[in-house]
């Protein structure tokens, strides 16, 4: 294992500075979106073994102190758990915290966005991949685009700007639908995003990848969009934006494309255990060290040691066999 890197900046051993966790709050997800989550899956993560708010608090607490400054909530389905607006707020308030996001698939948000936003939490990304009922009802499962568009409306009222939607984009994939996706994203003001899928778990594999550059590229011409000199943020996405510079269509391409180098993030799954890469097995398992009673030095040198073997990148084009775990249970 590669030396351990010194405390701020955190930086892994290939020198990619390490500023944005993504904490999934819990693996269950009222959805069983095709290419996410088989419909019968029943392999998730013991309640006993998710870690309380407290013990997620603790670990954020420890990634803000070493230089993480963008924290993401996500799931499965993060507002399935209870009190995660709690949480939201612990996390908010912690000096050094400048950005905190919340993924969700939006079944939930009606009841939880003005919540979230007294809480902190500055951004939202919300899936979407169809604006077609009967599609969207093969898709994930359930019947509930209405339940996801009152979603969206309440989070636009609460004030949250910008609202992304996430939109899981494959060969198959109509491109009308796609366009439609497009022109709603510019009349609400949102940001669509089209993300390219990856092989994790057999239900990932079964979906193969489409060029969405070139997508993105057509359709942005179509709606009068100009590449953007910049992107929005750190992320792995291009955008295109409109006259005025306000991104609205982005793509995010780890297939085609992908943004290894560059890669400023890990995850922390529900049990605590830190996930260097999508694309590889190397994982800490904090959560178990926690409980075990590691003190605040003994986590923070774990974290370190774990940031510091990070791999350079993920393996999906070469090995997509590789990662048998599905997206729900690393954390979106």
């Amino acid at each position: 294992m590669m030396e351990a890197p010194a405390a701020g900046p955190l930086k892994d051993g290939f020198g990619r500075r390490i500023d944005y966790l993504r904490v999934s709050v819990t693996d269950r997800c009222d959805l069983r979106c095709s290419y996410c989550l088989p419909k019968d899956f029943k392999g998730f993560e013991t309640p006993s073994n998710w870690l309380d708010h407290e013990e997620m608090a603790r670990l954020v607490g420890l990634f803000v102190g070493l230089g993480v400054s963008k924290v993401r909530l996500t799931g499965g389905e993060p507002l399935l758990r209870r009190g995660v607006a709690g949480l939201a707020g612990t996390i908010a308030a912690m000096p050094g915290l400048k950005d905190l996001s919340v993924s969700t698939n939006g079944t939930q948000l009606a009841r939880h966005a003005q919540d979230l936003r007294a809480a902190g939490v500055d951004r939202l990304n919300v899936s979407l991949d169809t604006l077609d009922a009967a599609a969207f009802g093969k898709i994930t499962g359930r019947d509930c685009l209405e339940s996801v568009l009152a979603g969206l409306a309440a989070a636009r009222r609460a004030g949250f700007a910008p609202i992304k939607l996430n939109s899981v984009v494959h060969a198959a994939t109509p491109e009308a639908q796609v366009r439609r996706l497009l022109e709603y994203a510019l009349a609400q003001g949102f940001v669509l995003r089209l993300i390219e899928p990856m092989p994790m778990g057999d239900c990932g594999r079964s979906f193969a990848h489409t060029d969405l550059n070139e997508m993105g590229a057509i359709l942005a011409a179509q709606a009068g969009l100009v590449p953007a000199v910049v992107g929005s943020g750190a992320g792995p996405a291009r955008y295109w934006t409109t006259g005025r510079g306000v991104p609205v269509l982005g793509v995010i391409t780890p297939m085609s494309r992908h943004f290894c180098a560059s890669c400023n993030r890990v995850r922390l799954g529900v049990d605590g255990t830190l996930y260097l890469c999508l694309g590889q097995e190397d994982q800490v398992p904090l959560g178990r060290l926690l409980r075990g009673g590691a003190s605040d030095a003994e986590l923070t040198r774990a974290i370190l040691a774990g940031i510091a073997a990070k791999p350079e990148r993920h393996e999906f084009a070469s090995r997509p066999e590789h990662i048998v775990r599905f997206m729900a249970q690393t954390g979106g």
